[in-house]
């Protein structure tokens, strides 16, 4: 039982890992803040709830389990509304997202 908690904690923390890089190389590569913003909220999320079940897993202590809980409740609730709230803030100030050239000639015809 022992090896299966372990390997499964190992398998948690290691997802967990992957989707943290995955999120850093996600702002290096797009284009404008939203992409960016998209890229590091959604493997923020998941990258902290995988490292949390895997450390869930090893905790010998109750009390550890209950904290532990608390954090991931609160990632969960907080995360995706402070996402939505930067997204917000940055279209009310007129930060508009980058469009490819394709799609800038539909939304945008020029004058003849």
């Amino acid at each position: 039982m022992d090896i299966l908690i372990s390997t499964g904690s190992s398998l948690f923390l290691l997802i967990g890992s992957f989707l943290c890089i995955s999120g850093g190389l996600g702002i290096l590569r797009f284009p404008d803040f939203y992409t960016r913003m998209h890229a590091v909220s959604v493997t923020e999320t998941l990258a902290t709830t995988m490292i949390l079940l895997g450390l869930m897993l090893l905790s010998p202590d109750i009390l550890v389990l209950l904290k532990l809980i608390i954090i991931l409740l609160m990632t969960l609730f907080i995360s995706p509304t402070a996402s939505h709230a930067l997204a917000h803030a940055a279209m009310r100030n007129d930060l508009k997202p980058e469009l490819d050239q394709k799609n800038k000639d539909e939304v945008m015809p020029s004058n003849p």
